[in-house]
């Protein structure tokens, strides 16, 4: 009997590429030059399955009844994140949506969370290129870490991922299927020190904004010792034959 590994269904995928021609930018009441440890600012990236183009939007705010539709509906695949200052050190955090809400997405849980993490450097890609002033005015945002939210009623894929820096996090793989460097990429980041910044109990100037925009209320799995809050990320499972 054969069984099919998700990185085999990679292949069905083809590789993760970003195209800048297919990515239309929308700056809705937000200064494009504005330091975003400053002025509050987000991106909501969202996909047509039609005409497969991308369109990102940079605001101050989510809107959120976003949130609310992805419990409401069974195609949720907008990906939002935002910029936040934690101890004086500034750091992007995106969401994704895995499950919940509708039985076909909890069935499919694993695939949508092995295709979001596929999919997520070409996510952050969109997001540089984009948003390319800021960061050719702020250079040193490329070396912010890149925290990764997984939003799923199964505990084993509601989990906060670290990434790694945004200018490394948003390289594509080299492997012909996209997917080369990808294993290689995982182990380095999850050998790492790096901790989910948590920010000051008390009224502050290194934190901001000082509440995030974007909820994140379920509950995380035990915090590994070593680690604290970062996650590993899950196995992705090979090719297995068996009589």
């Amino acid at each position: 009997m054969d069984w099919i590994g998700l990185d085999q269904v990679a292949r069905l995928f083809g590789p993760a590429i970003f195209e800048a021609s297919k990515l239309k930018v929308l700056f809705l009441g937000i200064d494009e030059k504005k330091h975003p440890g400053k002025l509050p600012r987000t991106y909501t990236l969202t996909h047509s399955d039609i005409t497969s183009k991308l369109t990102l939007a940079i605001s101050q705010t989510i809107n959120n009844s976003q949130f609310q539709d992805w419990s409401n509906k069974l195609y949720r695949d907008e990906v939002v994140a935002e910029w936040k200052k934690v101890q004086g050190k500034m750091s992007l955090h995106v969401h994704c949506h895995i499950s919940g809400g509708h039985f076909l997405l909890d069935l499919c849980a694993r695939l949508r969370y092995f295709i979001f993490c596929k999919e997520l450097p070409v996510v952050l890609k969109a997001f540089v290129h984009g948003d390319g002033n800021l960061l050719k005015n702020y250079p040193e945002l490329q070396e912010s870490l890149v925290w990764a939210y997984f939003h799923s009623n199964i505990p084993e894929f509601n989990r906060v991922e670290c990434w790694g820096p945004l200018v490394e996090a948003g390289a594509p793989s080299s492997g012909a299927d996209g997917t080369g460097t990808q294993q290689e990429k995982k182990q380095e980041i999850s050998l790492s020190n790096w901790e989910l910044p948590e920010p000051c109990q008390e009224n502050c100037n290194c934190c901001f904004p000082p509440m995030s925009l974007i909820p994140w209320s379920q509950k995380l799995p035990h915090e590994d010792e070593k680690h604290g809050t970062q996650q590993q990320r899950l196995p992705i499972p090979n090719l297995e034959t068996t009589e």
